[in-house]
């Protein structure tokens, strides 16, 4: 009998652990490749001070700029800076967009007791439209989709008159919105009612 021992196979590698940034959601040593590098060094340093000194300290700074000459570190920082600048005033032109932007819950008649509510500009405020369907589905137990109106938006439209059941999911105190259904402000929800049409005589 063989007293050799078997041949131990190969050991298992230990998974790399990875922190993202808060700020951009990049890895935080790549967060010089985003736009918003100097509240990213902030987060880090509030939260994770031996890190932030590993990548931003003096000694760390001066190893990754190395032999480069001060023009082009001059330079680097005003691109950096540009880039930041630009990041934020997108951001801010998109907040004002959303807070100017209106959703409108729409009872329609569609025959002498038969109602659909439309539901338009949701996605003005980053809610997915079909995830917004399939919420209203369940809720109502009805049928729900996406679908264009006549000036070919999308909207969402639920089979019944829900309208008011709409208006209390969407303007729920802030934290306690139904589901994805957040971030939307009171004053920016209307309801209007579209009847049906008379027949011409």
């Amino acid at each position: 009998m063989s007293s050799e021992q078997p041949e131990a196979g190969p050991q298992p590698i230990a998974p790399v652990s990875v922190l993202y940034c808060a700020v951009c959601t990049f890895p935080v040593e790549f967060c010089e490749f985003g736009s918003s590098i100097t509240r990213c060094r902030e987060w880090l340093k509030a939260e994770h001070e031996e890190l932030f000194d590993k990548y931003y300290s003096e000694d760390a700074l001066q190893a990754k700029l190395g032999t480069m000459s001060l023009e082009a570190q001059s330079k680097l920082e005003k691109d950096v800076a540009k880039k930041e600048a630009k990041a934020e005033a997108k951001a801010d032109a998109k907040l004002k967009k959303k807070m100017a932007s209106q959703v409108t819950i729409k009872r329609i008649q569609r025959q002498k007791n038969k109602y659909v509510t439309a539901i338009h500009g949701l996605e003005a405020f980053d809610i997915d439209l079909k995830a917004a369907a399939k919420l209203f589905a369940q809720r109502f137990a009805t049928g729900s989709s996406v679908t264009k109106n006549l000036q070919g938006q999308d909207e969402v439209v639920v089979q019944g008159d829900v309208s008011d059941e709409v208006l209390d999911m969407l303007v729920k105190p802030e934290g306690k919105a139904v589901g994805i259904l957040k971030g939307i402000p009171e004053n920016n929800v209307e309801c209007i009612e579209e009847k049906k049409k008379k027949a011409a005589q």
